[in-house]
């Protein structure tokens, strides 16, 4: 199976790295820096019980995803409408495109209600991206770049896969057998979007919160009253999702739990606020608050922490010159 991966950073070089070790035919997508360090020295890895270079094709041409019979899409959620009409035009046919962007992702509704302006301003990409190409993916994979040409792994290797419509098809599983061959987890779900709401309890709350108050989540969860503006902000996505028909599976409060007990990680908008990177402010709460609205359902704390976060990454992208 011919893999490419389009915005080979600190999760998909990772992936990448593993596909290359496995015997992959592996092409990464990156720019900068980064790649020049990859083209020139390969693409070092350190792992928790592992260090080890893999030498990898890589280039800044998008067009390079042609390459693929998997298309890894692991760019931030917030860089898909400006890529996608590039994007469809150099998949090659019979490609499929799996989408690994934390948040509610775009393909949400595409075929069945209205698309979401939050992830897909003008449905640009849903009308460049034919859902028939498109799997979806929960990733649970922590990795950093620590300079360019280096990822450090930190946790986590697995890559839930699923059909937008629910079916269990045959790519996924394919798919599958190569990520599990290349020692990643990578289970099928039929369910996919019960998984991404899950994740989301989370993504909408904690990231946002630690972003604004640069704390630890063992900070954060440390303090009552934010631990309470957190669980109270959980709730709200908890009722948007059962308006969607998805039940929890996991209260809010056993997901703080899970959360404390990982007290010194940092969140990756945090981690995108100390390195001065916009933010996925709209995949991860703008999306909620506006199916919220959709929904009829108040998200009146969710509303507060989405104004706040989105005039932080306006600040950022200002300072990064980042329209």
């Amino acid at each position: 199976m011919r893999f490419a991966i389009l915005g080979a950073g600190a999760v998909g070089a990772f992936v990448g790295a593993r596909l290359a070790r496995a015997g992959c035919d592996v092409v990464l997508i990156a720019r900068g820096p980064h790649l020049a360090a990859m083209q020139q020295r390969g693409l070092r890895v350190i792992e928790p019980e592992a260090d080890y270079v893999v030498p990898v094709r890589c280039t800044d041409r998008l067009e390079a995803v042609g390459e693929g019979e998997v298309v890894l899409v692991t760019l931030k959620a917030h860089s898909l409408p400006a890529v996608a009409p590039a994007l469809g035009r150099a998949l090659s046919p019979g490609a499929t495109a799996v989408f690994c962007q934390n948040g509610v992702p775009w393909w949400w509704f595409v075929g069945t209600g209205e698309p979401l302006e939050a992830v897909d301003p003008g449905g640009v990409i849903a009308a460049n991206i034919p859902l028939d190409r498109v799997l979806g993916a929960v990733v649970y994979v922590s990795s950093i770049l620590m300079e360019p040409g280096v990822v450090r792994h930190l946790e986590g290797t697995r890559i839930s896969l699923g059909e937008p419509d629910g079916s269990r098809g045959t790519r996924a599983p394919a798919l599958s057998a190569e990520l599990r061959r290349a020692g990643l987890k990578a289970p099928v779900q039929t369910d996919l979007r019960r998984e991404i709401w899950l994740k989301l309890l989370g993504n909408a709350t904690l990231n946002p919160v630690s972003a604004l108050t640069r704390l630890s989540l063992g900070e954060l969860l440390g303090q009552p009253d934010l631990r309470d503006l957190i669980r109270t902000a959980m709730l709200e996505v908890e009722t948007v999702g059962r308006a969607l028909g998805i039940e929890p599976d996991l209260s809010p409060e056993r997901r703080l739990e899970g959360a404390a007990r990982v007290a010194e990680h940092r969140t990756s908008m945090l981690q995108d606020v100390e390195a001065g990177r916009p933010l996925e402010v709209e995949a991860l709460v703008g999306a909620v608050v506006e199916l919220g609205r959709r929904l009829a359902v108040a998200t009146p704390v969710l509303d507060v922490v989405y104004r706040l976060a989105r005039g932080l990454d306006r600040g950022l992208r200002q300072g990064a010159g980042v329209r």
